[in-house]
This record gives C-alpha cells, sequence and structure tokens, in this order.
C-alpha cells in the first residue's frame, strides 16, 4: 500500500514498532505534521484489514492504539514507489484479560499477550512477508505461538500458523478468541488462576443464613425483656395463701386489683395497748352518761 509521502522520512527501519506514542520526531519547519500521516497510515491499513476480513468496521485505527496498550508492527519496502516506499502489512498485539476453557471443561482467569490484527496487502501475500512479520514480533516479545491467544483468526491466518508453527489442535473457547493445547502446558499456575463458576441466583433474603443463626443465637442467649417470644410470658406461680392468687382467680386484673397489705402478726405488746384503749373507751362512756 502506497501513500503520497514519503514512508522512510517516518519509518526508518524495514520494520517500526508503534505504540500509544504515535510521535515519530519534532514537526520539521515547512513540512507536514508526521503524527497527521502516521495516523493517516495506520487508518488505511485498519480499513483495508477489515475489508479483507469481512467485519462490519475496523479493529485498528490511530485513536485505537492511542487509547490501549498495544503495540503496532509495520512492514515497509522502502524501495518501492519511487523511494518513497510502500507498507507490505503490520500485525498489532496486546495483553487481554480472558476466561478460558482448558481441555477438561474448567475456567481459567489469564492475560496473554494477544494476536488482536494481522494483514498482508493481497497482492503480496505468500511472499514471506507475513512470516517475517510474525517472527519479529515474537522475537521482540519474548513469546512462542502457543502461549498466544488469536482474536477471531482467519481461515487464512489458520492455515499460516498450522503451516508455519504447527499450531493445530485447538481448544474450543465461548468467546472469539482461539487458543492451542500447548497453551494451557506452557503456562504456569502464577499466569493462570481457576475461576468457580458462578452460582445460579436464588431468593433473595434479608440477610444471609449465617447472619440468621447469630440472631437466633442472642435470642436464646438475652433475657426476656429485650426478646419478643411466640406467646405471651408466662407468669411466675404463686402461693394459695398470698392476696395476688386469691385476686388473680376471680378474674381480676392485675393492673386494677388494689392489693391489701397482709396483716401483722400480733405481739403481746400490741393486745397490751388494745386493752388501755378499751378501759379509756369504757371509762370516758361513763362519764358522758353521769353527765347527763
Amino acid at each position: 500500500m502506497d501513500f503520497p509521502f514519503d514512508l522512510n522520512a517516518l519509518f526508518p527501519e524495514r520494520i517500526t514498532v508503534l505504540d500509544n506514542n504515535l510521535s515519530a520526531g519534532r514537526k520539521a519547519h515547512g513540512r507536514p505534521d508526521p503524527l497527521l500521516q502516521i495516523s493517516t497510515v495506520i487508518d488505511e491499513l485498519g480499513k483495508a484489514s477489515s475489508k479483507a476480513q469481512q467485519l462490519p468496521a475496523p479493529i485498528t485505527s490511530a485513536a485505537k492504539l492511542q487509547a490501549n496498550r498495544h503495540h503496532l508492527y509495520l512492514l515497509k519496502d522502502g524501495e518501492q514507489n519511487g523511494g518513497r516506499g510502500v507498507i507490505l502489512g503490520f500485525l498489532k498485539v496486546g495483553y487481554k484479560k480472558l476466561f478460558l476453557l482448558d481441555q477438561r471443561g474448567a475456567h481459567l482467569e489469564t492475560e496473554p499477550l494477544c494476536v488482536l490484527d494481522f494483514y498482508v496487502t493481497e497482492t503480496l501475500q505468500r511472499h514471506g512477508y507475513g512470516l517475517e512479520l510474525f517472527d519479529f514480533m515474537l522475537k521482540h516479545k519474548r513469546v512462542e505461538p502457543e502461549q498466544m491467544a488469536y482474536d477471531r483468526p482467519s481461515p487464512k491466518f489458520l492455515s499460516f500458523l498450522e503451516k508455519h508453527y504447527d499450531l493445530k489442535n485447538s481448544v474450543p473457547q465461548v468467546n472469539n478468541f482461539v487458543v492451542f493445547s500447548g497453551f494451557f502446558q506452557s503456562r504456569s499456575v502464577v499466569q493462570l488462576r481457576k475461576v468457580h463458576p458462578k452460582k445460579p441466583e436464588g431468593e433473595i433474603k434479608p440477610y444471609s443464613l449465617m447472619e440468621r443463626e447469630v440472631v437466633q443465637e442472642e435470642q436464646r442467649v438475652l433475657p426476656w425483656p429485650f426478646v419478643h417470644p411466640a406467646g405471651p410470658p408466662h407468669s411466675p406461680p404463686l402461693l394459695p395463701s398470698s392476696p395476688q392468687s386469691r385476686s388473680l382467680s376471680v378474674g381480676s386484673s392485675p393492673s386494677r386489683a388494689l392489693l391489701r397489705p397482709a396483716a401483722a402478726p400480733r405481739t403481746p405488746f400490741s393486745q397490751l395497748n388494745d386493752s388501755c384503749r378499751a378501759k379509756r373507751t369504757s371509762s370516758l362512756n361513763r362519764s358522758r352518761l353521769s353527765f347527763h
């Protein structure tokens, strides 16, 4: 793919690695902004890739590259197009957090390096340019092909992986990513974390079973005024000789019945006082009779 500006000035190396910082240096006086030209190259490559894969929209653009921590590898031929160079293809990779299924169907959480977009100009395919790009990326990232995940690989890309890297036994996944059997064998336990399947949502409870057991335990321990029992509290048994028991036996309410104080036991001293009062009363009555 050629452009109406000098690609060699933008990308001095045969393979250029771009990240979210697209700036290729200071803007020269009297020359177009290189950031704008680099963005144009990336956007046009993204459109060509989406068209070749029959995607509804491009998955690679300058704006998306700036917004994510991905790496874009651009391969060019600097001698073509009158010495201004042409772009042969590109490869985009990045780390993604994925939930994958291993060979036994267990759910695992991992964050591998993923191939997100891969494109070589149609007229230049089967010339070894794709293999050159891919090998450069593997050395730059220090990763093996079976350790990576592949986002929606096309049939051509799958044939490419099988031909050059012997990747043919893929493990079925529920998402759009493809991994191969060596993916789970080559990764350590630290990189793979087992994810327990989500439990089905049941009836919504006001509080958990453990909290209910704690509340029940507190109700068994707390005294009566702080607990609401199932039935009315039982009154303590009263002796049959007490006035309270007599008043309750005829249906009187305890809150309305006036309780008479029990008579104090009679002593010899109280009996003497009663005798003296009786004598004074008798004497007083005789004096009144004599007066009349």
